[in-house]
């Protein structure tokens, strides 16, 4: 429910974790009467401390869980800076009326056009390629090119989509520009979603470059495996720029191992940054892997985008007219 705009008291909107918007974004404040507390960062311990007297909360990766809503008695709106929404338990803020809205639609094209430089940058050897010139190999060669990585045109080739929202929708219209092949992926274990769809496990089969745009949800999470790579007959590049957690990383590393994937480009880990037992740390030097620090959405266009629309949410709710709000 709204705010009591009677009270004599303004609102106290607490955001938690500045640090994780660009220093070029203009954090610009809500427009009526309120206290501001910003964090360059919090930790899952500081969260409830922090927002003892918030009214609303600001969070992108601070996660706010049923123990902390539970010391929470005047919290009354959660503005998640980002689309992905499984920081907060959005199940135990509708159990106490707590609105939760997140970002929509910010991403449609920063997140394709990384999504595409991993690509380039995977198909046609590139990573491969600059420590090659680094190393001398090019001084070595005594030609004028040498071929020490292969190299596949996107013209002709199959891109297989996990993800039908507007950014799958992006990276679509960025493959044909390509001359690609483009199939959406129906979802996994589902039957009869239509003719836009085209099979799960007919995708992982004719795919020359998987790339993942999906939400992580309990029908998700470890959606590939070895059971899946085992079923790409084409050697296919993964690219991930979604959540870590649709995938099982362990697993991409055999896969990688057998020859079951040609390479792969991730911006997004389960574990952020990766811990020191995280698995693709013995595989970070590979020419065939790039791991980029989940950047794929932080545009600076992109992020003052994201940032309008959290300020509009605040405000929307503040008038009674909450937007963008998270259904369980």
């Amino acid at each position: 429910m709204p705010p009591d705009t009677a009270s004599k008291s303004p609102p106290t909107i607490v955001f938690l974790d500045r640090n994780t918007m660009g220093p070029a974004v203009r954090v610009n404040r809500p427009r009526f009467d309120h206290e501001w507390i910003e964090y360059s960062a919090s930790t899952a311990d500081q969260v409830a401390e922090r927002l003892a007297r918030a009214t609303i909360a600001v969070t992108n990766k601070a996660p706010i869980r049923a123990n902390d809503l539970a010391k929470l008695p005047k919290l009354k709106m959660i503005a998640i800076a980002a689309t992905g929404y499984d920081v907060v338990d959005v199940a135990a803020c509708r159990e106490r009326g707590i609105i939760v809205s997140n970002v929509r639609g910010y991403a449609i094209n920063t997140v394709a056009e990384h999504a595409f430089a991993l690509i380039l940058a995977l198909r046609r050897g590139i990573v491969g390629f600059r420590q090659d010139v680094i190393n001398g190999e090019w001084q070595k060669a005594g030609q004028f090119c040498f071929f020490n990585h292969p190299i596949h045109e996107l013209a002709g080739s199959t891109l297989g989509i996990m993800g039908e929202g507007i950014i799958g929708q992006s990276v679509a219209r960025l493959a044909q520009a390509f001359g690609m092949k483009t199939l959406f992926a129906a979802h996994k274990g589902v039957q009869g979603l239509g003719p836009l769809y085209t099979p799960f496990d007919e995708v992982l089969a004719t795919s020359d470059i998987i790339t993942l745009h999906c939400p992580l949800m309990p029908n998700t999470r470890n959606m590939l495996g070895m059971a899946e790579f085992r079923k790409m007959k084409k050697r296919p590049l993964l690219v991930n720029t979604a959540r870590g957690g649709l995938v099982v990383e362990a697993d991409v590393v055999q896969a990688l191992d057998e020859g079951l994937l040609s390479g792969i480009g991730f911006d997004c880990l389960t574990s952020e940054p990766p811990r020191p037992d995280h698995p693709f740390n013995a595989i970070l030097g590979r020419p065939n892997v790039i791991v980029t620090p989940h950047v794929s959405w932080a545009s600076d266009e992109a992020m003052q985008v994201l940032w309008n629309q959290v300020v509009s949410h605040i405000e929307n709710f503040h008038a009674g007219q909450p937007s963008n709000v998270v259904a369980v």
